[in-house]
């Protein structure tokens, strides 16, 4: 497997050239090298991001029925 490296060095000199001062593109770079490098097995998917929504929603749900039958 081929890992791509992000080239901070090439980011830094683009973002200078495209009007930034010198610590900002530097401070960028370095922040985009950091989300390249991010272990991205943490992230979820959207089907499991929209399931977690619906299970909170169906919770809320359940406890408003509760409340109405109990008339709080």
């Amino acid at each position: 497997m081929t890992i791509a490296r992000f080239d901070t060095l090439t980011a830094a000199k683009a973002l200078k050239e495209a009007g930034l001062d010198i610590h900002q593109a530097e401070a960028i770079a370095a922040q985009l090298r950091l989300a390249a490098d991010a272990d991205h097995g943490e992230l979820v998917t959207r089907a499991e991001f929209f399931r977690a929504l619906w299970i909170e929603g169906a919770g809320i749900v359940a406890i408003l029925g509760v409340l109405q039958f109990l008339q709080i």
